[in-house]
């Protein structure tokens, strides 16, 4: 979005309500749920007779983020992604966001045009409406806060508590590959503080860089199992690593857990990256986080229905062994209790 020399060039100058308009003046809704969205008290959404899910998200400088090395238009990309997700882990679709902002003095008006060009390319992406939020003032750095509104039938509506015996544990994607692109980054971080005039050595990384700065959410698993006529019987989003979602599927579900080391999907470049810093590629993949890929339980009836899918890969399986999750090691196929959900 380019503004307009006629207009002021300073967030000061603009003032709240014309930096709202200046933003979103070319928005255009595109779900026929969205009555109203930008230009009064509040949005208009009609549902009919669907289920509403939302959910809410908030990014901090120096905490989720660090402008060092994050583009802003890959900043307001992945913020939209980190909502969108929680969403798709329902399987339900999102339809329209809200947006907020907390920022400081040191972002020109050019800087947030920059991150607002990624709210909208992952509003375009994702077939989502902008439809409100907020502006305010921040003392220090910025502060993103995203709100995500879905919509979906009762009876397509997946929770975290319906994992059960024998159950199949499936994974999206592969893992670890966030974290990696993270550790490079605060690596090369620290060496241009030490001298600024260093180039960053990067070359070969673009695939854990692109995980970390850019991730995707993955609606096409979620077009996939329906499709295919599979209904996950649990199901989360892979924010935090793949041993803190699999406690939650666990504690929620009630039972327990194995999983099967050599069965975590892990990309070569994710496993050469996590070798080269001394790491273990299979606790990145359990701690890392950011991954954004989809952990769902399915009956195993359903084996046959995605056996073979490249989308998703089996790792293990539910038990009636309440507060216990085993990994089961590769090659010497030795247990090992990773956490107790007590």
């Amino acid at each position: 979005m380019n503004s307009q020399s006629n207009q002021p060039k300073t967030l000061k100058e603009l003032g709240e309500f014309g930096l709202i308009n200046h933003l979103t003046i070319n928005l255009k809704n595109k779900q026929s749920s969205t009555e109203l969205g930008i230009g009064d008290d509040a949005a208009v959404i009609d549902y009919e007779n669907r289920k509403t899910v939302i959910t809410t998200d908030m990014l901090v400088e120096g905490v989720h983020f660090d402008m060092v090395f994050t583009p802003l238009k890959h900043l307001g990309y992945k913020a939209v992604v980190v909502n969108v997700s929680d969403i798709y882990a329902m399987n339900a679709q999102p339809r329209q966001i809200t947006i907020s902002l907390a920022l400081s003095s040191k972002y020109t008006l050019e800087a947030i045009e920059e991150l607002y060009a990624g709210f909208e390319l992952a509003a375009e992406q994702y077939g989502v409406d902008i439809i409100g939020g907020d502006t305010t003032t921040s003392p220090n750095g910025l502060v993103i806060s995203i709100t995500a509104i879905g919509e979906a039938k009762e009876e397509q509506l997946v929770y975290r508590t319906g994992a059960k015996d024998k159950d199949l544990l499936v994974v999206s994607g592969d893992l670890g590959g966030a974290y990696m692109g993270l550790t490079l980054l605060q690596r090369e971080k620290e060496v241009w503080k030490v001298n600024p005039n260093m180039q960053p050595d990067l070359d070969g990384n673009d695939y854990v860089l692109e995980r970390q700065l850019k991730p995707e959410a993955r609606k096409d698993v979620i077009q996939f199992l329906a499709q295919l006529g599979v209904k996950p019987t649990s199901m989360i989003d892979i924010s935090d690593g793949l041993s803190s979602e699999i406690f939650h599927l666990c504690k929620e579900s009630g039972v327990g857990c194995n999983l099967y080391e050599e069965k975590i999907p892990i990309d070569p470049t994710t496993h050469n990256v996590a070798r080269s810093f001394d790491l273990d590629p299979t606790v990145c993949a359990l701690s890392g986080g950011e991954d954004y890929e989809l952990l769902f339980t399915i009956s195993q009836n359903d084996y046959d229905k995605i056996k073979g899918n490249p989308h998703w890969t089996v790792i293990g399986h539910m038990r009636i062994s309440f507060y216990l999750v085993v990994i089961i090691l590769r090659n010497c196929k030795q247990q090992f209790v990773i956490f107790a959900t007590t």
